[in-house]
């Protein structure tokens, strides 16, 4: 029998980049054929016939928002497989209200995230990025190591704000690596069981803050968590406190934050800011004790196959008449990143 109509709608360049041959080939062989079977945007006259056909449209980063008139195109569409992160870009209230059956591969992308932050408490301990910087080990001027506070990674203190998808692998991590490790986390929507499983301690804001070595921020941005890590908060941490931040740029004050690190009493590992990127006479860009890298710890190059491969599994399930394991509901999109 025949499996549904399938358009996947994204760049070029991610369709080469998330769809080898060989998942091409994997996708040929349940779908219905259509033609084209990708497309770079809704507005492509070559696609009409082919959304016109569509029961599951493939999406990925870049894709257009699924407005009423957009969704008009596709009449029979019943489900969007987004082999990409947050689905926010993609939604609307006509999506919803059409029962369309929506699932994201944030799943996959979690861990390159998780373990790029793993990596940076690692490094936050070690103060590495900070001692590494201006030339101050080739100088040998061991006496600068003071500067920047103790360095360990044994007994650290780790603040989790966002017991997320991304939050709880990194708990996961720090607690199966790092000996003398503790977790805390704050997040309203976390079950306290959950977090008390995972090895770590749910707390609030104001009681984690002044008793951690290193913050990560791991929530999902939302109009209520702007600046949730403003000029207060950064004042409740301890001196030499690291703050790393791989989840949005915005739930950090970033006048604030560079107030603080400005000062040397603060150190932030960086992979989002506010805005993004920075700008170019930013005085974070030029401080000792500051790292940041261009949003590189979500899926990159290959690491994206494997957003593909989930979004298949998921067509698969579709195709089957099964529940989808990463299927995101309207009520959901209140806490989701």
């Amino acid at each position: 029998m025949a499996g549904p109509a399938v358009v996947a709608l994204m760049s070029r360049d991610t369709w080469n980049e998330q769809f080898d041959a060989r998942r091409r080939e994997r996708l040929g062989r349940v779908a219905a054929p259509t033609a084209p079977e990708w497309i770079p945007r809704f507005e492509d006259p070559a696609g009409r016939d082919a959304l016109a056909e569509a029961e599951v449209l493939i999406t990925s980063w870049g894709a257009s928002r699924l407005t009423a008139e957009r969704l008009a195109l596709m009449p029979r569409l019943r489900a969007v497989l987004h082999c990409a992160g947050s689905v926010r870009p993609l939604v609307t209230d006509e999506f919803w209200a059409r029962g369309i059956v929506l699932s994201s591969a944030a799943d996959a992308n979690a861990d390159p995230v998780a373990e790029y932050t793993y990596a940076a408490v690692v490094m936050a301990g070690k103060k590495a990025p900070f001692l590494a910087g201006e030339g101050r080990v080739r100088r040998s001027d061991w006496n600068e190591t003071l500067r920047w506070g103790p360095l360990s990674t044994v007994g650290l203190t780790v603040g989790i704000v966002g017991f997320s998808r991304i939050g709880r692998r990194v708990v996961n991590r720090l607690v199966e690596r790092l000996e003398g490790v503790r977790c805390l986390v704050t997040d309203p929507y976390a079950d306290p069981a959950a977090v008390a499983a995972a090895g770590a301690e749910l707390v609030g804001l104001d009681e984690m803050l002044g008793a951690v070595d290193i913050l990560s921020i791991h929530a999902p941005e939302l109009p209520e968590t702007r600046h949730m890590i403003g000029a207060a908060q950064l004042a409740a941490l301890g001196d030499h406190t690291t703050v790393i931040n791989t989840a949005r740029g915005s739930l950090i004050d970033t006048a604030a934050l560079e107030a603080e690190c400005r000062s040397g009493r603060l150190n932030a590992i960086l992979d989002v800011t506010d805005p993004e990127p920075l700008h170019s006479d930013s005085v974070m860009y030029d401080l000792p004790n500051v790292m940041i890298t261009p949003h590189v710890a979500g899926s990159l190059g290959t690491e994206r196959l494997r957003m593909s491969d989930l979004a298949l599994d998921e067509l698969d399930r579709f195709i089957a008449g099964e529940a989808l394991e990463h299927q995101i509901r309207e009520e959901d999109m209140t806490h989701v990143a």
